[in-house]
C-alpha cells in the first residue's frame, strides 16, 4: 500500500482536473463534491477497494455506491481513470449531453461499474444497505470460498437528511452489516449554504445509537484517511467515518462554499484552479505517469480474481451459484403443477392466502427468494415454513424483519436484486405504496427484479377505513414504465402472477392481493399462463355480445355476476379478466382486438369494474363506455358494507349497464 503524497497527490487531482473540465464544459453539474472528496475516493480505489478494471461484473467484486449521485463526475473520473472501457475520455467530454453514458446523476444501466442509479439521495445509501445484506447472505450460502467482499458507501449531508437514511441505518444497525462502511462528506455545505442554516443534530450520535461504529479522519490527509478505513475494517459492524473535507477544493476563490455545489467554476476560476493544484495538463488530458498509477491500481485486483476464479471452478457449487448471479431460474422451474392441483381442489380464499400458498411452493423449490415485510408479516403472509429469519446471527436465513421502514425495505430490496443471487420480495399494506413509491420507481429505472407483495388492495380491508383503503394506487402504479402491477382474481391467478413475476429479469412487480376471500373461477385446465398475457377472455358471451365486462381482482367475482344477470336478459356479455395491463398492452394487435374487438360503443359497450379510481380506465373503454369504480376516498365499515355503498354490486352495476345501453 502505498500513501505517498508524491503519487496521491496528482492521482487525486486528476479527478479534480476531469471534474472542473466536464462541467465547465457541459455548463451543468456539480464539481465541488467530487473535488472535495477526491482525496478519499484516492485513497479507496488505489489501496482498498476490490475490483478489477477488466471485469466490470466479477461476482466477489466490492461494491461502490456513490449515494450523493450528483457528484457523479467524481465516479465517472475514477471508472475511466483506473481503465474500465467506459466511459471514454470522449464519454467524459459529452458530460450530461444526449446520448451520452456520463448523466447528470449516475444510472447503472448506461455504464458498468455504475452498482446502483443514485439521483434521489438517500437511497443510494439504503441500496447498499441491501448489497450487504446480500453479500452475508451468499457467504453464508456459499462460503467465503466464492462470496467475500465489502459494500462502501460515499455520502453527503443531504443523504443523511432524508428520512429514508434512518430507515436505513437503523436497519443496517440491527443487522450489524460489518461489510458496509460509509464515508460520510462532512463538507458542512449544502445548496442554500452552511449546514447551520438547517440542521443541528449529532450524527455521529445518530449513527452510534443505531450500532455504528463511527469514527473521523482529515479527508485530505491520505494517512489519516487509511487510519480510519483500518479501523473500520476492524469492526463487527457497520461504519461510518465522517471525513471532514473541504467542497471544491482546488478552487482558490470558491473553494468551501455553496458556489461549487451545483454550478460551474467558471472559466476564470478554473483557470485559477489550475495554477492552485499545480495541474499543467490541458483540459480532458492525462498525464502519461498519472495515467499509468491510476491503470496499476485498477488491475491491482486482477490477481485476485484470478485466484477467485480458480476456486470457483474447482466449487462444488459452480453451477448452483453462476446460475443465481446470472439471474436465470432453475431449468423447468414453473407453478404448471401447483396450478393444476389448485383446478382440481377449488379454494375460496384470499389472494394474500393464496400467495402464500404459492409461496410454500416457491420457497421450496427456489433457494433465492429472500421474502419479508415491514411489520406486516401475519397480514401479508409472506412468511412460509421453509424460511429461517435473516438475522445478525443468522445470515443464511431467508425472511427479514424490516420493522416499520417501509421505503428503507424497498430500497434495500433494490440493492439485494441489484447485487445479485437473490429475488427479493417483501410486503406491506397497497395504500403504503405511498410510503415506497421512490424505491419502487428506481425499481423500475433500475430493472431490478424486486416483486413488491401488497395486501389489503381495495375497501375490502373495511372497518380500518379512509386512510389505509388504497384509491388511487393501483392507477399511479400502472403510471410507472417497466413496472408489472398485478392484480389477481383467485387463487389460479395469484400463482399465474407470481410465476410471471419470478421470470422478470429485468422489472419488478406489484402483486395487489385481497385481504377478503374470493370464489375461485378459473376451475378448468388452460393451456399456458393465461395471465402472462395480462388479460384474458374468462367467460365467452352466450347471446349475442353487447356487452364486455373488465375487471380485475376481487371485482372479477361480480364481473361473473353481472354477466350472468344481463345473459338472463338475453343480453351477451363477455368478461375479461385483466390482471396486468402492461402485459395486455404488450400483446400483438391481434390478440388486444380478439379480447376488446375494436368496434364502435354502439356495438359493444365496455364496461371497466375495479375498486379504485375509474381514472385510466377510459384506455379501454373509449370515451363512451361505463368505469365503475370510486372517485373519492373510502369508508370505514365491513367490507360487505363498504362495497354496497359505493355501488359495487350486480344490481347496481347492471341497472347503469341498461340504462347505457337503452340510451
Amino acid at each position: 500500500m502505498s500513501l505517498d503524497p508524491a503519487r496521491m497527490i496528482p492521482m487525486a487531482n486528476a479527478i479534480r482536473a476531469l471534474s472542473m473540465d466536464a462541467v465547465q464544459k457541459a455548463q451543468s453539474g456539480h464539481p465541488g463534491m467530487p473535488m472535495g472528496m477526491a482525496d478519499v475516493a484516492t485513497v479507496l480505489w488505489s489501496n482498498y477497494l476490490k475490483y478489477d478494471a477488466s471485469a466490470p461484473g466479477w461476482a466477489d467484486r466490492d461494491r461502490f455506491v456513490l449515494s450523493a449521485g450528483h457528484g457523479s463526475m467524481l465516479l465517472y473520473s475514477l471508472l475511466h481513470l483506473s481503465g474500465f472501457a467506459k466511459p471514454t475520455m470522449e464519454d467524459i467530454e459529452n458530460f450530461r449531453q444526449l446520448g451520452s453514458p456520463t448523466a447528470g446523476h449516475p444510472e447503472n444501466f448506461l455504464l458498468p461499474g455504475v452498482e446502483c442509479t443514485t439521483g434521489p439521495l438517500g437511497q443510494g445509501l439504503a441500496m447498499a444497505v441491501g448489497m450487504a445484506m446480500a453479500e452475508r447472505h451468499l457467504n453464508a450460502q456459499f462460503g467465503d470460498e466464492l462470496v467475500d467482499h465489502n459494500t462502501w458507501v460515499i455520502a453527503g449531508d443531504g443523504c443523511l437528511m432524508e428520512g429514508i437514511n434512518h430507515e436505513a441505518i437503523g436497519l443496517a444497525g440491527h443487522l450489524k452489516l460489518s461489510r458496509l462502511i460509509c464515508f460520510w462528506d462532512d463538507n458542512q455545505i449544502t445548496i442554500d449554504g452552511s449546514t447551520d442554516l438547517s440542521t443541528s443534530e449529532n450524527i455521529r450520535a445518530r449513527f452510534e445509537a443505531t450500532g455504528w461504529f463511527v469514527n473521523a479522519c482529515d479527508g485530505h490527509d491520505y494517512a489519516d484517511i487509511a487510519r480510519a478505513i483500518e479501523e473500520a475494517l476492524a469492526e463487527d459492524r457497520p461504519a461510518l467515518i465522517a471525513c471532514r473535507t473541504m467542497i471544491g477544493r482546488g478552487a482558490p476563490n470558491k473553494q468551501g462554499t455553496a458556489a461549487t455545489h451545483g454550478s460551474p467554476l467558471g472559466a476564470d476560476e478554473v483557470a485559477a484552479a489550475r495554477e492552485q493544484l499545480n495541474w499543467r495538463a490541458e483540459p480532458f488530458q492525462i498525464p502519461d505517469q498519472i495515467a499509468s498509477e491510476w491503470r496499476s491500481a485498477g488491475s491491482r485486483g486482477s490477481d485476485a480474481r484470478s485466484k477467485w476464479l480458480s476456486r470457483l471452478e474447482s466449487s462444488d457449487h459452480k453451477a448452483a451459484f453462476e446460475r443465481r448471479m446470472a439471474g436465470d431460474l432453475p431449468e423447468g422451474f414453473d407453478l404448471s403443477e401447483f396450478v393444476a392441483e389448485l383446478v382440481r381442489e377449488p379454494q375460496k380464499v384470499a389472494t394474500r392466502k393464496a400467495s402464500e400458498n404459492a409461496l410454500s411452493v416457491i420457497n421450496q423449490r427456489l433457494p433465492d427468494t429472500i421474502g419479508g415485510s415491514a411489520d406486516l408479516t401475519g397480514s401479508n403472509n409472506t412468511k412460509t415454513a421453509e424460511l429461517g429469519d435473516f438475522s445478525a446471527d443468522n445470515a443464511g436465513g431467508r425472511y427479514v424483519y424490516y420493522g416499520i421502514r417501509e421505503f428503507g425495505m424497498a430500497a434495500a430490496m433494490n440493492g439485494m436484486a441489484l447485487h445479485g443471487g437473490v429475488i427479493p420480495y417483501g410486503g406491506t399494506f397497497l395504500v403504503f405504496s405511498d410510503y415506497c413509491r421512490p424505491a419502487i420507481r428506481l425499481s423500475a429505472l433500475q430493472e431490478a427484479r424486486v416483486i413488491y407483495v401488497m395486501t389489503h388492495d381495495s375497501i375490502g380491508l373495511g372497518e380500518d377505513g379512509p386512510t389505509h383503503q388504497p384509491i388511487e394506487h393501483l392507477q399511479s402504479l400502472r403510471a410507472i414504465p417497466n413496472l408489472l402491477v398485478m392484480r389477481p382474481g383467485d387463487a389460479v391467478e395469484t400463482a399465474e402472477c407470481w410465476e410471471v413475476a419470478l421470470q422478470q429479469k429485468k422489472r419488478p412487480t406489484v402483486l395487489a392481493l385481497s385481504r377478503q376471500g374470493l370464489e375461485q373461477f378459473r376451475t378448468e385446465a388452460a393451456d399456458g399462463n393465461q395471465s402472462a398475457r395480462g388479460a384474458y377472455r374468462a367467460k365467452d358471451a352466450e347471446a349475442e355480445r353487447r356487452v364486455i365486462l373488465i375487471a380485475t381482482g376481487s371485482e372479477i367475482g361480480l364481473a361473473l355476476e353481472c354477466a350472468a344477470e344481463l345473459e338472463s336478459r338475453g343480453i351477451g356479455a363477455d368478461v375479461v379478466s385483466m390482471p396486468c395491463a402492461e402485459l395486455f398492452d404488450e400483446q400483438s394487435p391481434a390478440y388486444r382486438d380478439n379480447i376488446l374487438p375494436n368496434v364502435g360503443p354502439e356495438e359493444i359497450l365496455r364496461v371497466s369494474i375495479e375498486a379504485g379510481t375509474t381514472f385510466g380506465w377510459e384506455r379501454y373503454t373509449m370515451s363512451n363506455g361505463l368505469r365503475i369504480g370510486i372517485d373519492s376516498f373510502g369508508t370505514s365499515a365491513p367490507a360487505k358494507d363498504a362495497f354496497e355503498h359505493f355501488g359495487f354490486t350486480s344490481e347496481a352495476i347492471v341497472s347503469k349497464i341498461l340504462a347505457k345501453l337503452e340510451a
